[in-house]
């Protein structure tokens, strides 16, 4: 298990810059070191923690660190959680939405490439980047890793002490509408963004079926969709370079 990940410092960024007036409205720039004139594939991160408020993006600067080094330049979004003003469903939403339209907005300045813009996200932050996906236009590639992308199930299965009960505000029963508007499974992506979702086959926070049953149930939609499963991998492992799963 690659746990230790919360814990360790990562890589400084190259820069952070605010999409919003909110402290937590910000996002971690790392860069490329590439020709002047060459536009680079971009990837948004959405980072996990069950969409509470101690569990914050630094974590999540080690896959991005990584990625810039592979050649991407990265994105990573602090947003709203529960627990802070405004966090919860939608406010957080809200918040990605923000820093997605953000990055977009930095196409020139930064010499991103407009065709290769990707968002991902970990555990409860692949809900975000899925729901993400569904809005957003322009978008080439949604990547989900471990993903919590059946709301329903979460609520019915209690994951993390019932974080989706906290998230959404209550039960299907009592706020259906923000369970249909917030499960990635519930949601409609356009067959023009490609779905990579990536699981671990040991993941002991998020069930891999998870990931197996959203595939299943988006190919009979006819969405563009991928299943990685990692059969080795842990919760964790899916997002720290120094893995065997990282490869």
């Amino acid at each position: 298990m690659s746990v230790d990940i919360l814990i360790r410092t990562p890589p400084a960024a190259d820069a952070r810059l605010s999409y919003g007036s909110d402290p937590l409205q910000f996002v971690e720039v790392r860069l490329p070191h590439r020709p002047s004139k060459e536009l680079l594939p971009t990837l948004i991160n959405i980072h996990g923690g069950f969409w509470r408020s101690p569990y914050d993006l630094v974590h999540a600067g080690h896959l991005c660190a990584a990625l810039t080094r592979a050649g991407l330049a990265t994105f990573n979004v602090e947003y709203r959680r529960v627990g802070d003003s405004g966090g919860g469903w939608p406010g957080s939403f809200d918040d990605v939405i923000g820093g997605f339209d953000f990055v977009r907005g930095l196409t020139t300045s930064h010499r991103l490439d407009p065709n290769r813009l990707l968002v991902m996200g970990h555990s409860a932050g692949a809900e975000l980047a899925l729901c993400l996906a569904g809005q957003a236009p322009g978008l080439h590639a949604a990547i989900s890793l471990a993903g919590v992308l059946d709301l329903r199930r979460a609520f019915g299965l209690h994951l993390s002490k019932d974080a989706v009960k906290e998230f959404l505000g209550g039960s299907p029963a009592q706020v259906a509408e923000r369970y249909r508007e917030a499960s990635p499974k519930e949601c409609a992506i356009p067959k023009s963004v490609y779905q990579l979702i990536v699981h671990g086959g040991k993941d002991d926070a998020v069930p891999a079926d998870f990931s197996r049953d959203y595939v299943s149930q988006k190919r009979k939609r006819g969405e563009t969709v991928q299943l990685l499963e990692l059969p080795e991998a842990g919760h964790f492992d899916v997002i720290d370079p120094r893995s065997k799963a990282w490869t």
